[in-house]
């Protein structure tokens, strides 16, 4: 979903910003500009303080935010994995510093994000649901390098992926479960409000598939409205679409036509829409929009989620997490990635000058003490995707953290590197995407993430010892989704993600030439 084209706010030089009916946004500065770098280098500060003031004060310290936002970022997982605790306390902090930044403009007036779902509460959309027509697929099936694996291919591919370091054993555990079980993929029974209905990484033409009843919340845009109207279509499931009081579509052209909502500008409405949905739902967030807006569309379903909360009982919360984060992991990926890096060797690099194959540095060159024991930290940011991006997904697992802390239902998975259109818009990461496999790292295909992880939350949904449950038997926060992590073999690689990516990059080069 991206919400809106804006030029990023925090952009240098960029003009003060007329707010006017800008829907959600960050304080402006004293200079009357909002600046999505300063707020984020408050908000990490205000997360550390807590429990690292030492980090809190070199967070404070940085200079050039957009040059060096990940040294902070990775502090806060250390500081946040070495007790439950510290990590509550870094996610509430975290939440409520951003949220002291947020706010919400309409027709002149400005009251705190949190507020917007109280002030603005008139009706502005109905529903329409649409029936699919198809019967239900009664197994999982999984796309795979132009074929449709199924059943013993399946779990063949799944084990191959542990054994190659591309996901961790729970995650291939999780899906064998989901074979073994194919009546839990009957969705006739769920209810998952998709919030980026249009995204790549979403998991709805699954759960339709399975018969679920997809409510879909995506930007106005026909395009988007007329593929997903498509596959419900022919699909074994339900869509409930928004679309304008009065305006009663007569067939799908006109549907597409006036279907949709904007997240950013029209929350209220939005929320008012949703608080009286038929439930038990899952509010599902798959947003993405580039820059400064990603902080703003996240911070919106944010809002959204902690309204519905606050108002019904009946509400889970579902996430994909990037694998480009800093993680803690458990000692055997450690361990395992040592091991690597012991038996490294130029095999398949042999073309590469020794300089830089000098360059390269282990994944793991020490380890965090814990209340639970040892763990690694997996620093996976990527520069290149910049500050906002990391605010907006550590948002996302913020919100989960408290959540679970907090009794509600939260799935939050950990999605593999995947070749969206996002992505590959990027000259210099489609680069090192391609080349990537060269250190044993595996960047899927949009329609084999989306399905792995449709599927993951089926088990998520399902399961009885789900990590997504609050009263699941987790020690630590990290570790709901640690377990079932599908990282796409960053963690498990023999080499830190950084030190390899320009050569990635320059090999993929030569590998897309």
């Amino acid at each position: 979903m991206c919400a809106v084209s804006d030029t990023p706010s925090d952009a240098p030089g960029a003009p003060p910003v007329d707010v006017g009916d800008r829907g959600v946004d960050l304080v402006a500065g004293d200079d009357g500009r909002v600046s999505t770098t300063a707020v984020a280098k408050a908000v990490v500060g205000s997360a550390l303080e807590p429990v690292d003031a030492d980090a809190g004060v070199r967070a404070a310290g940085v200079r050039d935010w957009r040059r060096d936002y990940l040294v902070p970022y990775r502090d806060l997982v250390v500081a946040g994995t070495r007790t439950a605790d510290a990590a509550d306390a870094v996610a509430r902090t975290g939440l409520a510093a951003l949220h002291e930044r947020a706010r919400f403009h309409r027709g002149g007036d400005t009251v705190p994000l949190l507020d917007a779902t109280r002030t603005w509460t008139a009706p502005a959309f109905e529903s329409v649901t649409i029936e699919g027509v198809a019967g239900r697929d009664t197994g999982l099936s999984v796309p795979h390098h132009g074929r449709r694996l199924f059943g013993p291919d399946v779990r063949h591919r799944l084990d191959a992926w542990v054994a190659d370091g591309i996901v961790e054993r729970g995650f291939a555990t999780a899906l064998h479960t989901v074979l073994d079980r194919p009546e839990w993929l009957d969705l006739s029974d769920v209810t998952v409000v998709v919030l980026g209905a249009g995204a790549e990484m979403g998991p709805q033409r699954s759960l339709l598939r399975w018969g679920a009843h997809v409510v879909a919340v995506d930007l106005p845009r026909p395009e988007i409205w007329a593929r997903v109207i498509a596959t419900a279509r022919s699909s074994a499931g339900r869509l409930t679409v928004p679309v304008p009081l009065g305006s009663a579509p007569q067939d799908d052209d006109a549907l597409a036509a006036v279907a949709g909502a904007d997240l950013i500008r029209q929350l209220p409405e939005l929320h008012t829409w949703l608080v009286g949905l038929e439930g038990p739902y899952t509010l599902g967030t798959y947003t993405y929009a580039d820059g400064a807006t990603h902080v703003r569309v996240a911070l919106a379903a944010d809002a959204l989620a902690q309204a519905l909360l606050a108002e019904r009982s009946d509400v889970g919360l579902a996430f994909l997490a990037t694998p480009t984060d800093v993680y803690a992991v458990p000692a055997e990926a450690v361990a395992e990635s040592r091991r690597r890096w012991d038996a490294r060797g130029l095999s398949g690099l042999a073309q590469l000058p020794l300089r830089a194959v000098g360059r390269f540095t282990p994944n793991y060159p020490g380890t965090i003490d814990t209340e639970r024991g040892p763990v690694g930290i997996a620093d996976c940011l990527v520069p290149q995707q910049g500050p906002s991006y990391a605010l907006a997904k550590r948002l996302q697992r913020w919100r989960a953290t408290q959540s679970r802390r907090d009794g509600v239902w939260a799935s939050l998975n950990i999605a593999p590197a995947t070749r969206t259109r996002s992505v590959v818009r990027n000259r210099a990461l489609a680069a090192a995407y391609a080349g990537a496999h060269r250190f044993g790292v595996e960047v899927f295909e949009p329609a084999t993430s989306n399905t792995v992880m449709a599927a993951l939350l089926v088990h998520d949904l399902r399961s009885s010892s789900s990590p997504a449950r609050p009263d699941a038997d987790i020690a630590h926060p990290d570790d709901a989704w640690a377990h079932q992590a599908a990282h796409g073999g960053l963690w498990r690689s023999a080499y830190a993600p950084r030190s390899v990516l320009g050569i990635a990059a320059a090999l993929g080069l030569v590998t897309r030439g």
